[in-house]
């Protein structure tokens, strides 16, 4: 998380607390949906995902 956005973390070497995302674009609508990024990562207030969703809709479309 930088400022008020979420960072994907494909290596999984990025200090800090962080939250698992399915590859399915679905689950990362319904996790924005439910607020569980604030809630998993304990800040108040929404956050950017756009850095995330580019990620997981490339994983999704295997490019």
């Amino acid at each position: 998380m930088t400022g008020e956005g979420l960072v994907a973390d494909e290596r999984r070497r990025l200090p800090g607390r962080g939250a698992w995302v399915h590859r399915d674009p679905a689950c990362l609508v319904k996790a924005e949906r439910k607020r569980a990024f604030p809630r998993a990562l304990r800040v108040s207030g929404p956050l950017d995902t756009s850095a995330v969703r580019g990620v997981v809709e490339r994983l999704a479309t295997g490019v």
